[in-house]
This record gives C-alpha cells, sequence and structure tokens, in this order.
C-alpha cells in the first residue's frame, strides 16, 4: 500500500465557505427587498360637501350600527350592536342587520365606531354593507 506524507496538515485543505455564505446572504435579501408585496385596499368614496353640513344631526329616524371596543385581555372578539342590541358574533349581527333593512330599507344607517375599536372591523363592515348594496349610510364623527 502507498501512503503519501504531505508537509501540509489536513486543515489546510478545506475548502473556506465564508465568500459561498456572505454572497447566498446577499442574494437572500436582494431578493427578499424585490419581491412584490400584495396589498389588498378597498375603495371608500368620499363625499365632497361643505364643512358646516358636513357635522349634522339626522332629521329622521335610522338604523344605528355599533362598533364596540372589545379588550384584548378578556380574548373577546369584536362586538357589534344594532338599534342598541349588542351581538358577540359576526353572523348574528349582519343577520339582525339584513333583517333592520329589510323591516324599514327607507331609514339611513349610522355608523358609530368606538375610538379604540380596531379599523379592521370599520373595513369588514363597510365591505358586507357594499356587498350587500346598502349604500345609504352615515358615520359618526367626533367635532374638534
Amino acid at each position: 500500500m502507498i501512503q503519501s506524507h504531505s508537509q501540509f496538515g489536513d486543515d489546510e485543505f478545506k475548502p473556506d465557505l465564508t465568500p459561498m455564505l456572505d454572497i447566498i446572504f446577499i442574494v437572500m435579501v436582494f431578493l427578499l427587498l424585490t419581491a412584490n408585496v400584495s396589498v389588498q385596499t378597498l375603495n371608500v368614496d368620499i363625499p365632497k360637501t361643505e364643512e358646516s353640513s358636513a357635522l349634522t344631526r339626522p332629521d329622521k329616524p335610522v338604523i344605528s350600527v355599533g362598533i364596540l371596543y372589545s379588550d384584548v385581555d378578556t380574548n373577546q372578539g369584536n362586538r357589534w350592536a344594532v338599534d342598541g342590541t349588542e351581538f358577540q358574533d359576526w353572523g348574528g349581527f349582519t343577520a339582525a342587520l339584513l333583517k333592520a333593512r329589510s323591516e324599514t330599507p327607507d331609514k339611513p344607517i349610522v355608523i358609530a365606531a368606538d375610538k379604540k375599536a380596531d379599523v379592521e372591523s370599520m373595513l369588514n363592515l363597510l365591505a358586507f354593507m357594499q356587498k350587500h348594496h346598502i349604500s345609504a349610510t352615515n358615520i359618526v364623527m367626533e367635532e374638534h
């Protein structure tokens, strides 16, 4: 058997992977930064009105819809209300809203949201109303 005795140790012939890892990380960062991220949006048409007439009280009966704040610590989901009746689940709330709308289709809907309620709840409600072609809507705002 032939054995070769080299003057170099085994450690000297191992490839250095550091440059290859650097290039892989640079390529990964480049791909992450240039990747297309899809953003979901909901178009909201804001009516143009005079500033003095923007905040007025309704002069006829309305269907009031409330988006209530739910404490995150208690693990409650969103809370909703239709004409003062509170609902814990989205299905019961939407059924009550559609029922109120079918019983009195001439009444406008007024949405009031708690300051601490999440924006997603408002967007879900607006998307639901758009899906069911409910367009007569006002949003309660606080004067500054």
